[in-house]
């Protein structure tokens, strides 16, 4: 745990809005080094998925040639939402340290409150319906997954 490294996270998030972004800066760090920093990006790439941590995320595993992050620490100006939690917990840093809290990014109106809600609800009654359409060979892609001998896994 570094405060140092925190203070960089958040400094990343405040320059980030006053270059017109959002307020979100994140770093991946190994053995005290900064691999790869990132700072929300959604509106100026038009990529809702362009949150700080998927930016650090992506450019730390191009950096170290790996799709995991053994042995990173990610560092986040805020507790981070439903999508960065699932890139961080299929990236595998070995910590997450974070800033504000998601009530302090709610109250700021970036309140994610309502994706957690949409997860626990039935696939029609979700505000974006979702049906499963299963067709013909819709197993193929895991059947020849499974039959795959060169596969990495992950």
């Amino acid at each position: 745990m570094n405060e140092s490294l925190m203070r960089q996270a958040i400094e990343l998030a405040v320059e980030n809005v006053r270059r017109g972004g959002g307020p979100f800066g994140a770093l991946v760090v190994k053995d005290g080094i900064v691999l790869a920093t990132g700072a929300n990006q959604v509106t100026r790439l038009n990529d809702p998925t362009a949150h700080a941590e998927v930016v650090a995320i992506r450019e730390a595993c191009r950096v170290l040639g790996s799709f995991q992050l053994t042995g990173c620490d990610l560092y986040t100006s805020c507790e981070p939402c439903p999508m960065c939690l699932g890139a961080i917990y299929w990236a595998r840093p070995a910590r997450v340290f974070f800033a504000a809290t998601h009530e302090d990014a709610a109250a700021a109106g970036f309140d994610d409150s309502f994706i957690y809600r949409q997860m626990e609800l039935p696939l029609a009654e979700r505000t974006i319906p979702m049906t499963r359409l299963a067709v013909e060979k819709t197993n193929s892609p895991f059947q020849d997954w499974i039959n795959q001998t060169n596969k990495t896994e992950y």
